[in-house]
């Protein structure tokens, strides 16, 4: 039985499930909200009147009753209305417009963002209705089978606005790059690897750059969003970081061949766990996390010199996976130490893809490779609205602008040492 709840209406108790609870809690916080919003618009303009006094912005009662979908499921509102008679310069009648609730909204932003990872999730346009039903109410607004397709064509306009926008508003110091695995029922070519490029501006805050369809992450697939960006007017960056074993890396030194790179430890560390037998596995982990974390290049190194004592002998694969990309996998110790936790992993893509990254099924109702890139972007995009802003964001444009660092500290130009260690001495 459905946990439920008593609440005073004020004509007697009514009992409420939990579901209901929470759409009928939405909905009263949401209409004392427009009723607030309204009361502050109005009040603003008490001294505007017209000729015989009387006001020229008043309230005009409540319009029709509309269904609104949010996250807690449908709720029913009657938004408050305005009657401004207020006219500009130009003779236009000003309107009052609600930033709460848009005029014809039916849906909260957030539950469209939900779109796209369902459909991606394997959910095909005719299942949104029964399942939308399930999650937001009988009279979910707005989400039927045809408005999902509707949006579709959407998320691939803005995809196309997306790829073709000017890059040189901003200057970008660190790049993450990754090729995301995705099924596609396409016919013969059924798998779509999608190649992603995450920027980090001046001011710290992280931009989808690129999200763009790539054949089995080739370094032409790679040159090809490179120079895309380059002609769009990305700056050469500072650092880039991504997966070993993608082709970008020879892409990158043809297209910003001053560039740095820098491995992934997340996936370097996989690779050379699976070197190893299971029972092994948690000694090796301490280890690794030891060379990841080490303060210096040199405590690195003697790390990986531990590391290589314990496992070399039996497991040399374990040992050499380390080896070959050593020099790629330190590159973050000549950059600032509070940027480290950031620029050591892919993961600002890594998480924004958890739920679909390499097993996941896509539904054959994509259709087509431009759709589910679309839904892709679309999912990317609303991930961007939680990432994190860089730590020592302020120190990234001494970064664009030549600084040079040892070991995460700046090294003063004049003698060439850390300025750590000039305080010491």
């Amino acid at each position: 039985m459905d946990d439920v709840r008593r609440i005073d209406g004020g004509r007697g108790d009514a009992v409420f499930s939990l579901d209901e609870l929470a759409r009928e809690g939405a909905r009263r916080m949401i209409a004392a909200a427009l009723e607030a919003e309204v009361d502050e618009y109005v009040a603003s303009f008490t001294d505007e009147v017209d000729e015989d006094g009387r006001r020229l912005v008043v309230r005009n009662g409540h319009a029709r009753e509309r269904g609104l979908t949010v996250g807690s499921g449908t709720v029913r509102l009657r938004a408050p209305r305005v009657n401004d008679k207020r006219v500009d310069e130009g003779g236009e009648r000003q309107r009052f417009s609600s930033r709460i609730l848009p005029a014809y909204a039916r849906r909260s932003p957030k539950v469209t963002d939900v779109l796209p990872v369902l459909y991606l999730r394997g959910l095909s346009t005719g299942d949104f209705g029964p399942a939308l039903r399930d999650l937001l109410g009988e009279d979910a607004s707005g989400l039927s089978s045809s408005s999902i397709q509707r949006l579709t064509v959407q998320w691939q306009s803005d995809h196309d606005t997306f790829k073709t926008r000017s890059l040189r508003f901003h200057r970008y110091c660190y790049l993450f790059v990754d090729g995301v695995h995705v099924t596609v029922r396409l016919g013969d070519d059924d798998r779509l690897c999608l190649l992603v490029v995450i920027g980090v501006r001046e001011d710290g805050e992280k931009e989808l750059l690129a999200v763009e369809d790539g054949y089995r992450e080739s370094t032409d697939s790679w040159a090809a969003v490179l120079r895309d960006l380059r002609d769009r007017g990305l700056n050469c960056p500072k650092l880039v970081t991504g997966d070993g074993a993608l082709g970008v890396w020879a892409a990158l030194r043809d297209v910003f061949p001053d560039a740095a790179e820098q491995r992934c430890w997340v996936h370097k560390t996989a690779n050379s766990l699976d070197a190893l037998p299971k029972r092994l596995q948690p000694r090796a982990k301490t280890l690794l996390h030891e060379i990841v974390e080490a303060p210096t290049r040199a405590d690195a190194k003697k790390a990986l010199e531990a590391f290589r004592g314990e496992f070399d002998a039996k497991y040399p694969k374990a040992v050499a996976k380390l080896d070959k990309d050593w020099t790629a996998l330190t590159a973050f110790y000549d950059f600032p130490a509070e940027h480290w936790r950031h620029l050591r992993t892919t993961n600002p893509i890594e998480s924004a893809f958890a739920t679909v990254k390499l097993r996941t099924r896509v539904t054959k109702g994509a259709g087509s490779k431009k759709a589910a890139l679309a839904m892709a972007y679309k999912l990317l995009d609303a991930a961007s609205e939680r990432w994190r802003r860089f730590n020592g964001h302020e120190l990234i444009n001494d970064v664009l602008d030549g600084a040079t660092y040892k070991d995460g500290t700046r090294i003063n130009e004049e003698d060439k040492t850390p300025a750590t260690e000039r305080v010491a001495a």
